[in-house]
């Protein structure tokens, strides 16, 4: 059985990985947007309704740690997935990300030749846990 693409929104404010996830995640045959700041992922996430968010939370303005509590807390946006990502482990723990609702963390660099699978992972096992 062939898997449907995802509709991912990628939300990154550094240029260079916003281009190297939306590339490897477009030819893996995904439906990817994206947004540089917590303000433009929820103008996105509410035209897109993505189905899974690959955060950074090193955002400019409200951090991605603060935009993923707010979407999980929201009846309308709680389902949605989400990846955290981050250059900074010591600021942002594990643990403090998934408290927040994160469904994964995934500490950068990212392997641009997992990414795919990775993303497509949180997705199954949310599945399977009967939470779509």
């Amino acid at each position: 059985m062939e898997e449907q693409p995802m509709q991912i929104l990628v939300v990154e404010d550094q240029p260079v990985e916003l281009k190297l996830a939306l590339h490897v995640l477009s030819a893996a045959g995904h439906n990817v947007d994206h947004a540089a700041r917590a303000e433009e992922a929820l103008a996105a996430i509410a035209a897109t309704r993505p189905t899974i968010i690959l955060l950074d939370l090193s955002l400019p303005g409200t951090d991605g740690l603060t935009l993923a509590r707010s979407l999980k807390a929201d009846p309308a946006t709680k389902d949605i997935l989400i990846v955290a990502v981050t250059s900074y482990p010591e600021k942002f723990s594990q643990d403090d990300v998934l408290a927040a609702g994160c469904d994964a963390y995934l500490p950068k660099p990212v392997s641009t030749r997992t990414l795919p699978e990775t993303l497509r992972t949180v997705v199954r096992n949310a599945e399977s846990d009967g939470d779509r």
